[in-house]
């Protein structure tokens, strides 16, 4: 294929694709828009809607039929476009019920035989079974390609090296105590930068402590500090097989997942200022007929698109198995910069309204500024 060529990506859906996003955007206008606010207030959300959740096939699409999954091809694209649909209703929602297929994705990318052959069938299990990747750090400056968890060559009293100490922090880490599985990402102590491992804590480990978190926004999530204090485990817990573990990749593949959590948040933002402006009247006209207002929203429109469009340009090269950190940083800056704008755009569009909690802008602007911290959350 010629370099023109490869610079392209084709928008148009496959058919279980369309289906998905039919059957997820259903789910979403059904069981999740209604009750976003009460979850918030809440600060919780009912185990039943996890459980709801596997219904749609989330975690166990991609998995091998032969470890109790669907067998779809690992698919990028496909985990661009849930993450986005979901997030339309509620990001908290979305960060939460996609976590284990972001344990899941690192296992298939990065997973040996024998890791895949236990792990996978214990996501596909029947019930709900909650898993983590924590890569994300507590601290102003956290780069995730300087970890400062470490993972150590234990050494036996003979002598003999057998598996590693982790020793460390992470946050935002998805059902904390609850989580079956996570997976820490650790450096080595004299690693460089980007040199890192990834390794599989069971729950209940001993050295392992968790506490709860609490955010301005994100508040139905069940996000934990998770510390590390000389926790031990074997050498078949780090992750590893014909394909060595790759920070880097988990990163981008990380920052797309961010970038479709934020469109979908921010296509949420859109459809009611579009609605609310369009009803509300001032002055005997709707405030729409007013250029300042009509030009906000047409602003709001632009740099959705804008970010959609680079957001699904990472994930189909990803997908094709082209390079994809550039796209995938890109996507990131619209992300952070855009969203932002977009959700304070939506409360200012809505007057003294948008201050108050009786509409769902308010909620929307208090989850997208946590789109900067979410490193490592979400792997597609």
């Amino acid at each position: 294929m010629s370099e023109a060529g490869k610079l392209l990506f084709d928008l148009t859906l496959t058919d279980e694709q369309a289906l998905m996003r039919e059957t997820v955007r259903k789910f979403v206008d059904a069981e999740v828009r209604p009750f976003a606010r009460k979850y918030d207030e809440a600060g919780a959300t009912p185990r039943e809607l996890w459980q709801k959740t596997l219904e749609l096939g989330v975690n166990a699409v991609q998995i091998p039929e032969e470890q109790g999954g669907f067998g779809s091809t690992r698919s990028p694209i496909s985990n661009t476009l849930l993450a986005e649909d979901l997030a339309r209703g509620d990001m908290s929602l979305a960060l939460s019920a996609l976590s284990t297929l972001s344990f899941v994705n690192c296992l298939l990318d990065f997973g040996n035989a024998s890791q895949k052959a236990q792990l996978l069938s214990a996501c596909a299990a029947d019930g709900f079974h909650p898993a983590a990747v924590a890569l994300a750090e507590p601290g102003t400056r956290f780069d995730p390609l300087k970890l400062a968890t470490t993972a150590t060559r234990a050494t036996s009293a003979t002598g003999n090296q057998g598996g590693y100490v982790l020793q460390g922090a992470k946050t935002l880490v998805a059902f904390g105590p609850e989580a079956e599985h996570v997976l820490v990402i650790a450096r080595p102590p004299h690693g460089a930068p980007g040199e890192a491992g990834a390794f599989v804590v069971p729950r209940g480990q001993a050295g392992v402590s968790w506490s709860r978190e609490a955010f301005m926004g994100l508040r139905p999530a069940p996000l934990h500090r998770m510390q590390l204090d000389g926790v031990q485990v074997p050498e078949s817990a780090r992750l590893g097989g014909d394909v060595p573990f790759q920070l880097s990749r988990l990163v981008d593949l990380s920052r797309i997942g961010a970038a479709a959590l934020t469109v979908g948040t921010c296509q949420a933002v859109l459809d009611y200022v579009k609605s609310y402006c369009n009803e509300r009247i001032a002055f005997g006209e709707p405030i729409t007929n007013r250029q300042s207002v009509a030009f906000m929203i047409a602003d709001i429109a632009i740099e959705l698109d804008a970010l959609r469009l680079l957001t699904y340009r990472a994930a189909a090269r990803a997908e094709r198995g082209l390079p994809f950190h550039r796209e995938a940083y890109l996507a990131r800056i619209q992300a952070v910069e855009k969203g932002m704008k977009i959700g304070t755009d939506g409360v200012q569009l809505l007057g003294g309204h948008g201050f108050i909690r009786e509409h769902m802008v308010e909620l929307w602007y208090r989850n997208l500024r946590a789109v900067p911290l979410l490193e490592g959350t979400l792997c597609v």
